[in-house]
């Protein structure tokens, strides 16, 4: 596996889901096979911010779906946010993925609690749009407790679960990803609002991650002088 390619970011440097009563799941979209976001974690296909050390309790953030153009039926991305993963054995994450396996592309809600598979939301109940503005969040509530919550508003849905995983909350993470390791053109996507444990996720001196194969696929930008926003831009598949 090729090594993340990281820079370390600061916020000095860069100054320079109501829930239904049964949740409404369904497989994934055709094609779509998001893989467990530690299968990658020596890999090369993030791009965006880890914040590591200990006592994570809450990751949120918020981003407009892009408006992708597939390259390929092998194009599949997913803009999410995380607790653990980066270095854990477990993860507890939730976003939007985008797959192109028909050859345009499809919009997907979803969440996992690995070593458990992820669980695709309706695309019936829960439809997802470019264009569309998506907050997620994923909180440790109490002991072993998540709750997790993605919310369109452009839409007018909000889906949230609680579950259960005994974790170590080493980190926290406000990521694209490609397990495909190929990205659809999503532009630029940018992440606003982004909290680690109630403060600004800069303030955590998190490292910064660009995606490549080979070759640099997307770019991350520095952050935003608050500490909670940054972008993400498409380089190649």
């Amino acid at each position: 596996m090729r090594r993340f390619l990281i820079r370390v970011a600061t916020v000095a440097a860069a100054a320079a889901f109501a829930a239904p009563a049964v949740p409404a799941t369904a497989a994934a979209a055709p094609g779509l096979s998001f893989r467990p976001l530690h299968y990658n974690i020596n890999g090369y296909n993030w791009g965006g911010y880890a914040a590591t050390g200990s006592g994570f309790t809450s990751v949120s953030a918020a981003w407009t779906e892009a408006n992708a153009t597939c390259n390929s039926t092998n194009d599949l991305y997913a803009p999410w946010v995380g607790i653990d993963g980066y270095g854990s054995s477990t993860v507890e994450q939730t976003g939007v993925a985008t797959d192109c396996s028909s050859g345009s592309p499809v919009h997907q809600a979803w969440y996992e609690m690995y070593p458990a598979s992820p669980v695709y939301l309706s695309r019936t109940s829960y439809p997802v749009a470019a264009g569309d503005h998506i907050t997620a969040s994923v909180t440790n509530t109490s002991g072993s407790t998540y709750a997790l919550k993605l919310t369109d508003s452009t839409r007018g849905w909000t889906y949230s679960i609680n579950k259960s995983l005994s974790a170590q909350r080493a980190s926290a993470e406000v990521i694209i990803e490609s397990p495909t390791g190929a990205y659809p053109n999503f532009g630029t996507l940018n992440f606003t609002s982004a909290t680690v444990n109630g403060s600004s996720l800069g303030s955590y001196g998190p490292t910064a991650l660009d995606p490549s194969n080979g070759a640099y696929e997307a770019r991350t930008s520095a952050l935003g002088t608050s500490g909670t926003s940054f972008s993400e831009t498409y380089l190649r598949e």
